[in-house]
């Protein structure tokens, strides 16, 4: 079977074992994500929904983030991890927003890159989500069963990506990923794959 077979063989298997597949985070807009996102860099998304909720009703826009300080955003974020780098990264990055976009989240990952904290994970994330664009999300999920899979013998995230993006239909990867997430939660897991209890054991090379 070849990498593609596996790959696209994985979509199906994981479109019908999930079928909804939504991000775990919580957000209402392109700021939300984008935020919500670099908090949870280290960090659980459930830690991240708890700690959301009071950031985004001080800060509603990204002007509002822009006219803050690190020191002020870093009280609201504290649980999470990191904190000191992470408020540092959200204010630059919504004076980046404000400056050089209107204030307006961008819709493609060149642009998402520029901003501060953002690596092409969360820019995936964003442009699949919120801009319904063909999208790889390589977390650890991702980089973890899609090795197991035999897709990739590759370290290096935006090379997994760009593997991922030869084998993957476009219209599936973003939806794949997400569903990455909840079988690496479940059954993939990091310490031990329970393969008699996975949907892809009649085609994943570890089983096999």
């Amino acid at each position: 079977m070849t990498k593609k077979e596996i790959a696209v063989n994985a979509v199906h298997a994981l479109k019908k074992e999930y079928p909804d597949a939504i991000c775990s985070l919580v957000y209402t807009d392109p700021l939300q994500l984008l935020i919500a996102t670099r908090l949870a860099a280290q960090c659980t998304d459930a830690r991240v929904n708890m700690v959301t909720p009071s950031l985004f009703d001080r800060f509603k826009t990204a002007q509002d983030f822009a006219d803050s300080t690190p020191e002020e955003v870093a009280e609201y974020i504290k649980s999470c991890g990191l904190y000191k780098t992470k408020s540092k990264d959200i204010v630059e990055m919504a004076r980046m927003l404000c400056d050089d976009f209107g204030g307006v989240v961008p819709d493609n990952i060149d642009d998402l890159t520029k901003l501060p904290g953002i690596g092409r994970k969360t820019a995936n994330l964003v442009c699949g989500d919120i801009f319904g664009q063909p999208a790889v999300v390589v977390d650890t999920h991702c980089i973890r069963i899609t090795r197991r899979l035999g897709l990739h013998d590759l370290k290096d995230q935006k090379k997994i990506e760009f593997a991922l993006r030869e084998l993957l239909p476009p219209d599936e990867s973003n939806d794949f990923c997400h569903r990455l997430v909840l079988h690496g939660r479940a059954v993939c897991t990091a310490r031990k794959a329970k393969c008699e209890e996975c949907c892809m054991n009649g085609f994943c090379p570890k089983k096999i």
